[in-house]
């Protein structure tokens, strides 16, 4: 069996990694000539870090990033509403993971090239078509200048090529453009003192009043640490819908201008920033169909979701895994057919449930009781048990809860 893993983002090396421990072959093809690691984070919660430990990648990324020991929400005056611990803090027996995207994908990518050899990624190479064979599929491809390029075969093809998929418009040409849910998101890096105890994720603020999420991905060993943040207001009209497209810092600091907490200064944070991107909160409504015949989609090609909790990459991972157990199980279609059934469902309801009820409606249901005020006593708005009910909701449809990743 030989698979072709279109794409070599986060889900289609993990899943060259599986299909190396299963003694599958496979060749990855990347639609980029290089690639390029945009200084963005990611929150890698236990559930994720089980499947990366389980392919030898656990110390490899405890080097390069910040092990936090809990989430701590705020309203938008500064005030806390809950403090959830996580990984090994909150019992879990694997770590939570704060990182750099780059330091993600590069310890990815190292394993491939070490384990599989170089010439396993095959750089420039975008699908144009998927066609059945007798035996397989064979793939068309064509070179970042547009020129067509020889065709290859495989005995399945996996579209792991991310929100912009070509194998996904193959299949539904129709589908039409993202979904937006009217946020705006401004991303941005900065080398920055410890926040807090130097190991929170925080998530302070409502999306009326522009949402944060701040947290450490690296330290550099200084007294100074590599601050991810980012800013999530309501808007009515879409931004760029572009990955690296740059930012403006004037579109939004206004909103911080005066935002200084006990624990940190806003806009100080926002304007150390050396990197700044700016994209809409967008996915795609869910799909009934990942596999047709020898082709299925895997990670944001079959269920592009909200940047939340990290469960983007954390499910791509899990599709990986999923997919190469039914691999090694089925015949080819039955395989694919199999790792369809078992996913769909669960990742088509973790994309409703992150534009509807993520962790931090928490927030937005204190914000909502007070009028977007300061509180006087906290349990007299919400108690400690709704609080708790509205993370442990998710958690549990995520596969995320202490319970599933342990007993895994």
């Amino acid at each position: 069996m030989h698979v072709a893993l279109i794409g070599g983002g986060i889900g289609g090396l993990a899943a060259a990694l599986y299909l190396e421990r299963a003694g599958i072959d496979c060749t990855i093809y990347e639609a980029t000539p290089t690639f390029s690691q945009l200084a963005v984070g990611i929150n890698l919660m236990p559930h994720a870090v089980r499947l990366l430990s389980e392919l030898g990648l656990g110390d490899a990324l405890a080097k390069v990033s910040i092990e936090p020991r809990a989430t701590c929400f705020f309203n938008r005056h500064g005030q806390l509403i809950h403090t959830l611990p996580l990984g090994r803090t909150a019992g879990y027996n694997w770590p939570h993971f704060s990182i750099h995207r780059g330091h993600l994908h590069d310890a990815l990518l190292s394993a491939v090239r070490a384990r599989l050899g170089a010439d396993t990624i095959r750089m420039g190479h975008r699908c144009t078509r998927i066609e059945e064979t007798t035996s397989g599929v064979r793939i068309a491809w064509q070179a970042p200048d547009g020129t067509a390029l020889p065709s290859t075969d495989a005995t399945v093809a996996i579209g792991c090529d991310g929100v912009h998929s070509a194998v996904r418009k193959q299949f539904y040409p129709d589908e039409g453009e993202f979904a937006f849910g009217g946020i705006n998101m401004w991303r941005g890096s900065s080398r920055y003192r410890p926040i807090l105890d130097g190991r929170s994720v925080i998530l302070a603020g409502a999306l009326s009043s522009g949402k944060l999420v701040i947290y450490p991905m690296h330290d550099y060993g200084d007294g100074t640490h590599l601050i991810n943040w980012n800013v999530e207001v309501h808007s009515e009209v879409a931004g760029p819908n572009q990955w690296n497209k740059n930012g403006r810092i004037e579109d939004f600091i206004w909103r911080y201008e005066k935002s200084r907490f006990e624990w940190l200064d806003v806009a100080d944070l926002m304007r150390r920033a050396d990197m700044l991107l700016e994209y809409p909160m967008v996915d795609r409504d869910p799909i009934s169909r990942w596999s047709f015949g020898r082709v299925t989609l895997l990670g944001d090609a079959a269920h592009p979701m909200y940047p939340r909790s990290g469960n983007g990459a954390a499910q791509s991972i899990i599709d990986a895994s999923v997919l190469v157990q039914c691999l090694r199980a089925h015949e080819p279609e039955a395989a694919l057919k199999a790792y369809e059934a078992d996913r769909l469902e669960k990742a088509n309801k973790i994309v409703l449930a992150a534009r509807s009820s993520p962790p931090d409606f928490v927030i937005e249901t204190v914000e909502k009781r007070t009028n977007g005020k300061p509180f006087e006593r906290l349990d007299d708005v919400i108690s400690p048990e709704e609080r708790a009910a509205i993370l442990e909701r998710f958690m549990q449809l995520t596969g995320a809860d202490i319970a599933s990743v342990n007993r895994a």
